[in-house]
């Protein structure tokens, strides 16, 4: 286990939170249905490698990833299980990449099934259905020619056509998502009257797999539950009873420097804020740079020894500075910027509040060359 001794910023992966919520979704899955684990993007800021390493040993069934290098990274870091990319294969040498390293790829457009088509190495694919979210996918009605295009004698395809599934916009909304399972479900007739009975049925992310277990089927996506997070307060709200989920990431800094100001004083970029009392001001050597985003100019907090400490002025590129009047630290001391520190706790979704985005991009955006250190 590596030490945070030596590190200005770095975060911190709990092990045991991440098995509580292995286990804690693995108890309500339907037993036929697989468990991937989505890594995409840096595995949502908790590390690509070392999440994937942890989530293999704990016995997820598969990997989904946004592109093929990101999966030529896990197989290149000893992942031998199933890989899915789900964003788009473009450049032309990727192809190469995902048949040699045995990717599975997405298709969700003509112009990604010509390139298949032309392409010399033709590797695995699942076909992406838009059943009504309106991004990446096939209209249930372009489909009959699909299945044209995929199967002989028109092309050899058919036997690399192994799955297919479709992205629910709003699992909350109980009357869309099952508008959009219906869709799925003459999506999935179509291929199976053309011969296609053992394609590998997908639909659900977390959101999908907590509000009903048929949206298990064959496999399952998770995502921000396995990071101990909700995809939405709806959802928290009515499944928190159900299960429990703990935060993974703790995200951490140290006291670079203390400084006095006087009454009167302005602080940072553009002297935005003044200083109404006599302040202890502690610096910490992070910014927007490192992930801290900019607009918690004057109204973000982290913790110093349990204790919240205000943000004040503009955030700068690696810098911030905190009112720590009344905290007893010195320099070196560490400050917690995300999750828990003794008895409080600044969670994604306060800062996701404070800045008007959601939990997924708190996370996301820190910065992936910070140091992620696995912790008990």
């Amino acid at each position: 286990m590596k030490s945070s001794n030596h590190y200005k910023t770095w975060v911190e992966i709990s092990r045991s939170a991440v098995l509580n919520n292995f286990r804690a979704i693995k108890s309500i899955l339907a037993p036929q249905a697989k468990f991937y684990a989505v890594v995409k993007s840096n595995a949502y800021g908790h590390g690509l490698i070392l999440f994937s390493k942890l989530a293999d040993k704990l016995g997820v069934d598969g990997f989904c990833v946004d592109s093929v290098v990101e999966g030529v990274k896990l197989r290149q870091n000893g992942i031998k299980k199933a890989i899915l990319v789900l964003g788009p294969t473009l450049p032309p040498n990727s192809f190469h990449d995902a048949y040699k390293n045995k990717i599975t790829l997405t298709i969700s457009n003509y112009e990604g099934l010509k390139r298949l088509l032309s392409s010399k190495y033709r590797q695995e694919f699942h076909l992406k259905i838009d059943t009504g979210m309106h991004r990446q996918g096939f209209y249930v009605a372009e489909l009959p020619a699909i299945v044209k295009k995929v199967q002989p004698p028109t092309s050899h395809l058919q036997h690399l056509l192994t799955g297919i599934y479709t992205h629910f916009a709003a699992p909350g909304n109980r009357e869309f998502t099952e508008k959009q399972f219906k869709e799925f479900q003459k999506s999935v007739k179509i291929f199976e009257q053309s011969g296609f009975t053992n394609l590998m049925k997908h639909v659900a992310a977390t959101g999908g797999v907590l509000v009903d277990k048929k949206y298990h089927l064959d496999a399952v996506r998770i995502g921000i539950g396995l990071y101990g997070l909700w995809p939405s307060e709806k959802l928290k709200k009515q499944m928190a009873k159900k299960i429990k989920l703990q935060p993974v990431l703790l995200w951490r800094s140290i006291i670079s420097e203390i400084k006095e100001l006087k009454k009167g004083d302005r602080i940072g970029y553009d002297l935005t804020e003044g200083i109404a009392r006599s302040t202890k001001i502690v610096i910490v050597p992070i910014g927007y740079w490192h992930g801290f985003d900019r607009g918690l100019s004057g109204k973000g907090e982290v913790l110093i020894h349990g204790k919240r400490a205000k943000v004040l002025g503009r955030v700068s590129m690696d810098f911030i500075a905190v009112d720590a009047t009344g905290i007893n630290c010195i320099a070196g001391d560490r400050v917690t910027l995300l999750a828990k520190d003794g008895k409080d706790e600044i969670s994604a979704e306060e800062i996701a509040g404070r800045i008007s985005t959601n939990n997924y991009e708190v996370i996301t955006r820190i910065n992936p060359l910070i140091e992620r250190i696995i912790a008990s």
